[in-house]
């Protein structure tokens, strides 16, 4: 091709605008020009409000994402303190239960305490206070430890009571504690009075679950007057139990036919099943006075006889 044919101008394709200098400074005389304008004049506001409220749902779509995050961390750390607020409520509620618990059990020991007390006050004879350590581990007994002893002076027989009534009696002694055996143990017996009546009897031991463990009124009469609700107390005739002391309730009464004797079942008066706090009584029988020798019965036959 010869090259007097060739353009010598750039094609269209490759044709230059304005140098970029150029474009710069008219685009930023213009960008100073609208905001020279727009702050005295404010023609931008309607194209920013349009603006923007054509963009306001892509910009809430584009927030969603970061909210549902945030909201779901809030809401895992509000889960969070809120079963820490939970656990410590829980275990702040275990603490007022047990205080809860164990001022209503000091009220019912100070109770307890104050009616020994008043009991110990009404009884002539000289009274030694105890605790209840333990009931001891034999099954076919009904009896429990003391935390007195040889060197407290405890002797074996001295009765034992509570703030209800007769608990047992002192069978074992050791030198730092006593073994008592409880009235309802079968092995033991206490002449009782019935106070409605005036009636003297013995009342005996009785283990059996089906009569609830307690006492049982023998040898008495079918025709003996003996009702539900009566009050037994003890006798002092043994000379081991000051008389007067509660013992036990009839709580039933039964007669038969085929028998001569009536079979009466009682309750204690005492708590066999829970006392703690208990009493040692001095045994009445050395405080009864002396029996009269015979030899002024013998004097007295003499001068009879002159």
């Amino acid at each position: 091709m010869p090259l007097g044919t060739l353009e010598r101008s750039a094609p269209p394709l490759f044709k230059q605008g304005p140098s970029a200098l150029s474009r710069l400074a008219a685009f930023s005389a213009l960008a100073l020009f609208l905001m020279v304008a727009d702050t005295r004049f404010q023609i931008t506001g309607p194209v920013r409000q349009a603006i923007g409220t054509v963009l306001y749902p892509v910009q809430w779509l584009m927030l969603q994402p970061v909210e549902w995050s945030r909201h779901g961390s809030a809401y895992f750390q509000s889960l969070q303190s809120a079963q820490a607020a939970a656990d410590a409520a829980a275990q702040k509620l275990v603490v007022v239960s047990q205080q809860a618990h164990q001022a209503e059990q000091l009220a019912q020991e100070n109770i307890r305490l104050r009616k020994l007390l008043e009991l110990r006050d009404r009884l002539n004879t000289p009274a030694q206070a105890a605790q209840v350590i333990y009931d001891t581990a034999d099954a076919f007994t009904r009896r429990v430890v003391i935390d007195q002893g040889q060197v407290h002076g405890v002797e074996q027989g001295v009765p034992v009571m509570d703030e209800g009534g007769v608990l047992g009696q002192v069978t074992r002694v050791f030198p730092l504690v006593s073994e008592v055996t409880l009235l309802v143990d079968r092995d033991q017996a206490i002449p009782v009075l019935n106070i409605r009546t005036g009636a003297r009897g013995v009342a005996y031991g009785d283990p059996v679950a089906s009569h609830g463990g307690g006492l049982e009124l023998r040898f008495v009469s079918a025709n003996a007057d003996v009702q539900e609700g009566d009050v037994l107390t003890t006798s002092g005739l043994d000379g081991v139990y000051p008389s007067g002391l509660p013992v036990a309730r009839v709580v039933r009464v039964e007669r038969r036919a085929d028998s001569a004797f009536a079979r009466i079942y009682c309750t204690p008066t005492a708590r066999v099943e829970g006392a703690r706090h208990v009493m040692l009584i001095t045994p009445t029988a050395g405080t009864d006075p002396a029996r009269p020798t015979a030899e002024p019965a013998a004097v007295l036959k003499k001068g009879k006889q002159k």
